[in-house]
């Protein structure tokens, strides 16, 4: 789950409906047949469920995983797509579903109420794992090496104007040229954008800081076009896996006083499955250690931008490298 995502407790009421009732479903259809290069079905025998966020990049993470266990033996259940926020979650809780990406942050903050902010990624990956581990027998696979975190980004042509490559230069630029735009959540987060302010010395509302007049409040998916166009904002609040990142040639800010928590993207097992299934470690460390921050704005992008199906997108990339066939 990415930090934007409310929980909604009626989406778990309908996805633990679905799965009591009429079986699991994916609501955003299923993934396409494969098989591993030479046959191998290491997983032959296996039944797993693997469900994700509804989000894009949730969905894709799923679909990539059912793909991929399925090639290598398993009869695999995809409930991928699951609505809001919380319902793929209390599925796994309950035991209805086996297999689910999260991130380190949200397993900190989110499902632990935790204010302590942790920047180093292994680290808090390691506190995540131990608290899960303990309070609900869920196994935090090592995480893959993409972040999906909140940044700041500003068009290539307003970097190289400003000379600004880190958050600390931006915070050195004349006030007239701090102008951001952010949406109406990360505005009035706790751990968003006045706090971080706060952080790089730049205060919001005052003269010599951030005034409010250089605030725009606006859909968080206007703000990527706004911050292309350098209008009416300079910087712009933006996920830094979004697929629009890479498609509107937007550079990345360097959150250099690690403000923003890390939210590292990980593979959660339940416990008795993954010490029923070994095996699935070294499957699902196989896809972890291949995903990288362009990779997922790249395959986000063909989504969301590119209007492609995930199940294609999953099916293309692991063919791509050569993990099906």
């Amino acid at each position: 789950m990415r930090p934007r995502l409310a929980v909604v407790l009626a989406a778990v009421v309908t996805v633990l409906t679905m799965v009591a009732g009429c079986g699991l479903v994916s609501s955003s259809g299923t993934f396409r047949e494969a098989s591993l290069p030479g046959g191998d079905r290491p997983l032959d025998g296996a039944k797993l469920v693997v469900t994700s966020k509804s989000f894009t990049e949730g969905v894709l993470l799923g679909k990539i995983t059912a793909t991929y266990l399925a090639a290598a033996g398993a009869e695999v259940t995809d409930l991928t797509g699951a609505p809001g926020s919380a319902s793929s979650r209390q599925a796994q809780l309950a035991g209805d579903a086996d297999i689910l990406w999260e991130y380190t942050g949200t397993g900190w903050v989110t499902y632990h109420n935790e204010t302590e902010t942790i920047s180093d990624p292994q680290q808090l990956w390691q506190r995540v794992h131990d608290v899960e581990k303990h309070d609900h027998n869920l196994e935090w696979l090592p995480p893959a090496n993409f972040n999906d975190t909140y940044a700041f980004g500003v068009s290539e042509p307003t970097a190289r104007r400003l000379g600004v490559r880190t958050m600390s230069e931006v915070a050195a630029l004349p006030v007239r040229d701090r102008t951001f735009c952010v949406d109406d959540e990360f505005f009035s987060r706790s751990d968003g954008f006045i706090p971080m302010l706060q952080k790089y010395g730049i205060p919001y509302n005052d003269p010599n800081g951030v005034p409010a007049g250089n605030v725009t409040r606006m859909d968080a998916g206007v703000v990527y076009t706004a911050t292309a166009k350098s209008s009416p904002c300079n910087f712009g609040m933006i996920y830094t896996t979004d697929g629009r990142v890479k498609n509107l040639n937007l550079v990345v800010l360097d959150d250099d006083k690690k403000f923003f928590l890390p939210y590292s993207g990980t593979a959660v097992v339940r416990g008795e499955i993954i010490d029923r299934y070994p095996q699935l470690r070294t499957l699902l460390g196989t896809i972890s250690e291949r995903l990288t921050n362009d990779l997922m704005q790249e395959l986000n992008g063909r989504v969301d931008i590119d209007g492609e199906d995930p199940a294609d997108v999953a099916y293309d990339w692991l063919k791509s490298e050569h993990l099906i066939e």
